[in-house]
């Protein structure tokens, strides 16, 4: 009879059992208690062959290497004569896992950092990870303020060896904070200090804001905020002694103490540059910001080290190091500061590399480059590159690398990354009116034709004021040197009454070819030559001041008539802008003349001149200051009508391009008619807007991003304004009405997969009798 000897082998023998442990030479080895696992898999991780001698420290070792595994709860060696057997027992593997409460941490976050230490559905089940998981969410939620969370794991056995792990959390409400004191300040007041934080003393708004929730995260930047406010003020030896973090009982309430040791104001004594002088000295030292005699400033310092930095990567070195180095002078309070300039080498560029563009071509984006491959690298270069590239509006984002070529010490390349974004564009606006009704206008435009970068417009209006059919066409590069080129054909039929103005009818018929030549990286010259044939209706009850002028003009009556005008525009602009959507910095004007040229039916000119001024106040606030001129007149003979803007030529102001408030088209002068269909009399009445040929528009902007939210939108801004304007009129019959008028109000802009939403509220700043009021007003457009 058989007989079988069994010793359970722990991680560590005993002396006991060492000694108690027979050696002998394993003729077999058998595996017992296997399911889930294979039992090649078992003998892989077994340290032990056949035919080796088993000692009491090769049992050991064996045991160590299948607990290692983690596959096994239990593993006991026994010995059938020689042959060795070892019996397990399995851990069970993780049949779901599933996380509810959590309102803070994403589940999907949380999911994945289990995946990441090995707790997933069909892994092996380890008591000892799901305990230090606990132990981890925890901390995060501590971390949080939410020094009450409870969290509670349970496990449920299931058949074949499997078992499912619920973790419910109760997260419980935020550790409020109700006072922060800060010990030591004599120079400042806390209350100034403590506002420059983002943790805050319940306030009204902490409700919204959620300001007073601690964060120990939150707290770390509070604290850094206050040692930057102390360096860029001349505090040197500013240091932040101790920080205590005191929680009420019941877990709610938290109280913050800020030891603080302020030391005293320095000031700069002298600076100095030294190094390779790669750029001349007396350059680099107009680049420093701080002067003799100024407060010491960190903030300063840090951006004269930048700006350094930037100077010598226009010259090519991108890996240039610049130190500074102060020297203090504690008796007498003073800072001597050192700049130890290192250029290093000039780098070159090997090769400039896309990736991303699946639509664009490659040509249309190296088209943009100002940085070249095989010349110095130069930063400003790269970024005007980029730049150029935001300004495409083809992408959602522009990223650019410089890495190292391998085995070089002066050679990268350049690496761009983009985003595509929505090239064509569906675009509708909607509105409604006592009198027009709803209003439904759409428009087709391919700005980057098959990823030629060439702009294809079809536009289709079929509203109650406009039938419009148009068609464009616009070629950036007609040349390589970045002369553009482009057609345009034209139907439309105005019917003006239902915009708000006077009654009159035009058809329209227009053809028009334009050409652009770059000046510099920044300006343009631009030139249009078109012609126009115009089909001129008045209706019963069009203005005196319509008729006379038609009379003159035509001599074919006092209804209608047809023009025939040859025009020509030139306009000069400079653009400087950083994005071509949402830009934030940068410059645009443009000056414009147009001239309907002799030998047509009509003589006259338009003037104009645009101004968008962006001022960034930090990446995610920025100021818009723009305004807008136009003038027009005819220069033909006297008394042939000639002489005067035709009045279907005139500016109009009021709506959402303008002036935000007001509906459109309904600012400045009116008709003025007498009530008996006289021609004169002393208190005329005043009628619909005719325009004007005098518009002067202004607007101030301040752009932000959503409150209390962490991360800046890209597709979704707000903004504060103010708009104002004012048109005039040369023209007899019309009630001159030339007074400014300014509105205030919110805006949002929102470009959604479904539709770029645009909402202005306005409230006009003191009306007039008779101001046509449309308080919000939005328009609508789809990418596709």
């Amino acid at each position: 009879m058989k007989y079988r000897y069994w010793l359970l082998v722990a991680l560590l023998f005993t002396p006991a059992l060492v000694q108690a442990f027979d050696n002998f030479v394993v003729e077999d080895i058998k595996i017992e208690g296997l399911q889930r696992i294979a039992l090649g898999t078992a003998f892989t991780y077994l340290p032990l062959k056949v035919g080796e001698e088993l000692t009491a420290k090769k049992a050991s070792e064996a045991v160590r290497a299948l607990f290692k595994t983690g596959f096994f709860e239990n593993v006991s060696l026994g010995r059938e004569g020689n042959v060795l057997v070892i019996v397990v027992e399995e851990r069970p593997s993780i049949a779901s896992i599933e996380i509810f409460g959590n309102e803070e941490i994403n589940t999907d976050d949380l999911m994945e950092a289990l995946k990441g230490i090995g707790m997933a559905e069909g892994r092996v089940f380890n008591r000892s990870l799901l305990d230090q998981v606990e132990q981890e969410l925890h901390r995060q939620y501590f971390n949080l303020g939410k020094y009450g969370v409870e969290i509670k794991s349970t496990i449920t056995d299931l058949p074949r060896n499997r078992v499912d792990i619920d973790i419910d959390i109760e997260e419980g409400d935020a550790a409020r904070i109700r006072q922060i004191n800060i010990i030591g300040a004599k120079h400042f007041k806390d209350y100034d200090l403590i506002t420059r934080f983002q943790l805050s003393q319940g306030t009204m708004f902490s409700f919204i804001s959620g300001s007073d929730k601690y964060s120990k995260q939150q707290l770390i930047g509070d604290l850094e905020t206050l040692r930057s406010f102390y360096l860029d003020r001349g505090y040197i030896h500013f240091d932040i002694e101790s920080t205590q973090v005191s929680i009420s009982p019941d877990k709610r309430d938290v109280y913050i103490t800020i030891n603080i040791k302020e030391g005293e104001q320095f000031t700069v004594k002298d600076f100095d540059l030294s190094g390779d002088m790669v750029v001349p000295k007396e350059e680099l030292r107009e680049l420093v910001l701080l002067e003799p005699g100024d407060v010491f400033s960190r903030q300063l310092l840090v951006q004269s080290t930048n700006k350094i930095n930037d100077r010598l990567g226009v010259e090519g070195y991108a890996f240039a190091n610049v130190n500074a180095i102060p020297k203090i002078d504690d008796e007498k309070k003073e800072v001597s500061i050192t700049f130890f300039v290192d250029p290093g080498k000039r780098v070159y560029v090997r090769r400039i590399n896309i990736t991303g563009n699946t639509k664009t071509k490659d040509e249309v984006i190296r088209r943009e480059m100002r940085q070249m491959e095989g010349g110095w690298i130069s930063t400003p270069l790269i970024n005007r590159s980029k730049i150029r590239l935001q300004r495409l509006g083809f992408f959602d984002n522009v990223n650019v690398e410089t890495p190292a070529v391998p085995g070089t010490t002066d050679q990268v390349d350049v690496n761009f990354s983009v985003v595509e974004g929505s090239t064509g564009n569906f675009s509708a606006g909607i509105g409604y009116g006592q009198e027009g009704g709803f209003l439904f206008n759409t428009s087709v435009t391919l700005n980057n034709y098959l990823g030629t970068g060439k702009r294809v417009k079809l536009e289709v209006n079929n509203d109650r004021i406009n039938k419009i059919y148009s068609f464009s066409y616009q070629n950036p590069y007609f040349t390589m040197n970045e002369i553009s080129s482009g057609i345009r054909l034209l139907y439309r039929s105005t019917d003006a009454a239902q915009a708000n103005l006077s009654d009159f009818y035009t058809d329209v018929k227009e053809g028009g070819l334009n050409f652009g030549i770059p000046i510099s990286e920044f300006t343009r010259l631009n030139f249009d030559v078109s012609y126009k044939d115009t089909d001129l209706s008045l209706g019963a009850s069009a203005p005196r001041s319509y008729r006379e002028w038609v009379k003159l003009v035509s001599g074919e009556g006092i209804d209608t008539a047809r023009f025939k005008t040859y025009s020509t525009e030139a306009s000069y602009s400079y653009d400087s802008r950083n994005r071509a959507i949402f830009p934030d910095r940068g410059l645009y004007s443009r000056i414009g003349a147009e001239v309907a040229l002799p030998g047509g039916d009509l003589e006259y000119y338009r003037l104009s001149y645009q101004l968008r001024f962006y001022v960034p106040f930090s990446d995610q606030v920025s100021l818009l200051l723009g305004g807008e001129y136009g003038y027009g007149d005819g220069y033909g003979e006297e008394g042939t009508g000639k002489a005067i803007l035709p009045f279907f030529e005139n500016f109009y102001a009021g709506g959402t391009r303008s002036v935000r408030g007001y509906k459109g088209n309904t600012i400045g002068p009116r008709d003025a008619y007498c009530p008996n269909d006289d021609l004169i009399c002393a208190n005329p009445v005043r009628g619909d807007p005719v325009g004007g040929n005098e518009k002067i528009l202004g607007r101030a902007e301040l752009y932000f991003p959503v409150p209390f939210t962490d991360e800046p939108s890209r597709n979704f801004r707000l903004s504060m304004f103010v708009d104002t304007g004012r048109l005039d009129s040369n023209v007899p019959f019309v009630i001159n009405d030339n007074d400014f008028r300014t509105t205030y109000g919110v805006a949002a802009v929102w470009i959604t997969p479904v539709g770029a939403l645009v909402f202005n509220w306005a409230w006009p700043i003191d009306p007039k009798e008779g101001d046509e009021i449309e308080r919000f007003q939005f328009n609508i457009g789809a990418p596709f």
